[in-house]
C-alpha cells in the first residue's frame, strides 16, 4: 500500500495545493516559467498516477479480511455504471463549448465526482477508498473552489459539442466497461 499511499499523496497533493493555493501556485509558475511549471506539474501527477496504479495494484494481491472496511451498497451495481457513463459524457463536455459545459460550469470536476462517488458505493476496500477517495476529494475541492471564486465558462454554447460530448462520452464508456476493465485490470464490471 505504501505506492498507493504515494501516488495518493503526489497527485492529490500536487492538485489541491493548485486548487486551495492559487496564489503559491502562481507563485510557482512565475518563478519557473509557464513551460518548465507545466512540466513539473504533468510529471509530478503522472509519477502519482503511475504509482497508485502500481500500488492500488498490489494492494488489491495482498488483499487481507482486514482489508475490506465495509461491503459495497447491495443493489449499487447498476447505478454506479450509470453514473459513470455521465461521468465519461460529462469529462468529455468539458473539452468542448457546449450547453453542458456553459450550464454546469465544471463538468470535468462533475464526472470525477460520479466516477469516484459510483466506485465507493460498490467498493469498500482499503485501496478502493485510498484511489477513489483521492479523485472524489480532488473533484469536489475543485467544484467547491470554482463555486467560491466565480468561475464561469464564457462562450456561445454551440448544440453540436453537447452530441460530440455524449457521442464519445458512451463511445469510451464502452471501451472501458467491455475492453480496459476486464482485460487490462482485470476485473469484469458485467
Amino acid at each position: 500500500m505504501t505506492l498507493l499511499y504515494i501516488g495518493c499523496l503526489l497527485f492529490g497533493g500536487g492538485h489541491l495545493v493548485s486548487i486551495l493555493f492559487p496564489g503559491l501556485r502562481d507563485s510557482f509558475r512565475a518563478q519557473l516559467g509557464g513551460n518548465a511549471w507545466k512540466a513539473l506539474y504533468g510529471i509530478v501527477s503522472l509519477a502519482g498516477v503511475v504509482l497508485m496504479v502500481i500500488g492500488f495494484s498490489q494492494a488489491r494481491a495482498a488483499m487481507t479480511p482486514d482489508d475490506v472496511l465495509y461491503e459495497g451498497v447491495y443493489g449499487m451495481k447498476h447505478l454506479t455504471m450509470l453514473m459513470v457513463l455521465f461521468a465519461f459524457i460529462l469529462v468529455g463536455a468539458s473539452h468542448g463549448k457546449g450547453y453542458l459545459r456553459k450550464w454546469l460550469r465544471n463538468p470535468m470536476s462533475i464526472g470525477i465526482v460520479l466516477w469516484s462517488g459510483g466506485h465507493l458505493l460498490v467498493n469498500g476496500r482499503r485501496c478502493d477508498i485510498w484511489l477513489f477517495g483521492t479523485f472524489l476529494v480532488v473533484g469536489l475541492a475543485d467544484i467547491l473552489m470554482s463555486e467560491i471564486r466565480g468561475k464561469r465558462p464564457d462562450y456561445i454554447p454551440r448544440v453540436r459539442s453537447d452530441i460530440i460530448a455524449v457521442v464519445v462520452g458512451i463511445v469510451l464508456y464502452l471501451i472501458f466497461l467491455f475492453g480496459f476493465h476486464p482485460y487490462v485490470l482485470g476485473l469484469p464490471v458485467v
